[in-house]
């Protein structure tokens, strides 16, 4: 079995926010999926995930979309970012 971590779209329409799951590739993008990593709202920005869970995924083999990996890079760079005072 390939799993891929990908998002899971949820919310009512025009208004989405995305879980992000570790699924089995060959089943349906909504439908079943093995754990729930965390979320994001694509209005605000916000990503809550469980790095453990992730990088867990990852040791075992599981791979990422593209667009979650995009995501994810995107929020830890500019997480790295200095505030200015």
């Amino acid at each position: 079995m390939s799993v891929a971590i990908r998002f899971s779209r949820q919310g009512k329409k025009k208004s989405p926010f995305y879980r992000i799951v570790a699924a089995d590739k060959r089943k349906a993008r909504d439908g079943k999926f093995i754990e729930l990593l965390g979320t994001y709202h694509p209005t605000t920005k916000v990503l809550k995930l469980d790095n453990e869970r992730y990088e867990k995924w990852l040791k075992v083999g599981a791979q990422p979309s593209g667009t979650v990996a995009a995501v994810i890079r995107r929020t830890a760079r500019n997480a790295a970012k200095p505030v200015a005072a």
